[in-house]
């Protein structure tokens, strides 16, 4: 058992791209990563071998919420973890469920205990403390767990967005001393990162920064970020908090979002994004490859028996052609769904893979401005 650690490994000139190595109990993370989410605790219409295979995913998520309300903490336990109830043996990152009571819950009420809720599955009742959320994380068993927090909408004005700050920086503080207070489960290092929040103030991003860099933590995340402000907000806030988070820890960016949003945020300074874009358009019929963004419905692929994206490496590369992707869709036929989810998570890891590379070998800046052009493209 091991704390997370992080190792700076390259860094780029007019960039304050970097690349790193996380190292948790559950195995090492090359970053810049993305993480595929696997909300209930799977990755949808996808099955852990074809994330390590196909995809090569190094870590994914599951939602604090959502496996909370099913199946529970008591079968969690029971099977030894989430590791162990999904068959996944590299890491895992839970989201501390905040964001879902606010998006999901029906009449919630916020309080400084923490927040009571209803269930969006069957309206039951529930609590959801910064000591409880804690205590649910131990039972899934995730390598990397993320604070209680307060989510505020865009827009908040500037007394709300405060008070919500605020309120997230005591339940941290909860946060921390309950996992002083509890031990690991299931024989490996449980590590909490701490959550940025502050809305669209520079005032108090620059404050939140300061409040969690202050718990000295082994690794640190921005939220409340890509929940409907302009993409040029988000890059400005995103470049804020990670000039004023340490560098010598990993960045997550919660729920941050199309590939051309990866590229610019990693030139900020992230490490770590996540988001259900990839596996979501994917099923709606959108597919994000090195060419650019193909809407596999149109019939202008009806007779293109050409690969999905004949730019990925052999390692990631589906052996179909947009023809046949085209008739699944058209056809209803599940497998359509299957095989649109893996293109795109392989689409964003080998993203990943190459910004890594170009960071490393210091040509970053020139790729992502030729790339950007190619990827953005509607074919």
């Amino acid at each position: 058992m091991a704390e997370l650690s992080f190792k700076l490994e390259s860094s780029t000139n007019h960039s304050a791209a970097r690349a790193g190595t996380i190292t948790t109990d559950h195995g090492v993370i090359q970053t810049p990563i993305f993480m595929p989410v696997g909300t209930v605790g799977s990755v949808k219409a996808v099955t852990q071998q074809q994330l390590k295979i196909d995809v090569q995913a190094q870590i994914i998520l599951g939602n604090t919420y959502h496996l909370y309300l099913r199946p529970g903490t008591e079968v969690l336990e029971a099977a030894g973890g989430l590791h162990q109830f999904n068959g996944w043996d590299r890491p895992i990152l839970t989201d501390s469920g905040g964001y879902q009571v606010f998006s999901l819950a029906a009449n919630r009420k916020i309080k400084e205990e923490g927040v009571v809720f209803q269930s969006h599955i069957d309206g039951s009742k529930h609590l959801f403390s910064p000591e409880s959320v804690m205590d649910i994380q131990r039972s899934i068993g995730a390598d990397i767990i993320m604070a209680f927090d307060e989510c505020p909408p865009y827009p908040s004005d500037y007394g709300y967005a405060k008070k919500s700050m605020e309120l997230t920086h005591r339940w941290l503080t909860r946060c921390f001393d309950r996992l002083a207070d509890t031990p690991d489960k299931y024989g490996y290092t449980q590590n909490l990162f701490p959550i940025v929040q502050g809305g669209t103030y520079p005032d108090l991003r620059k404050a939140s920064c300061e409040f969690v860099a202050s718990k000295n933590a082994v690794g640190n995340a921005i939220g409340g970020l890509s929940v409907g402000e302009p993409e040029e907000m988000m890059y400005e806030y995103t470049a804020l908090c990670a000039s004023n988070l340490p560098i010598n820890k990993p960045r997550y960016l919660m729920g941050v979002g199309t590939p051309w949003n990866l590229l610019e945020c990693i030139d900020l300074g992230i490490d770590m994004f996540d988001c259900v874009m990839p596996t979501r358009n994917g099923r709606n019929g959108m597919l994000f490859t090195t060419q650019g963004v193909i809407n596999i419905r149109n019939k202008k692929w009806a007779k293109d028996f050409s690969p999905i994206d004949p730019g990925l490496p052999a390692e990631h590369s589906q052996y179909y052609s947009k023809a046949y992707m085209r008739h699944l869709f058209v056809a209803g036929e599940i497998l359509g769904l299957q095989l649109a989810s893996i293109q795109n998570l392989s689409f964003y890891l080998w993203l990943m893979k190459e910004a890594r590379s170009n960071i490393i070998s210091g040509n970053f800046v020139s790729w992502k401005k030729e790339t950007l052009e190619i990827i953005k493209r509607r074919l």
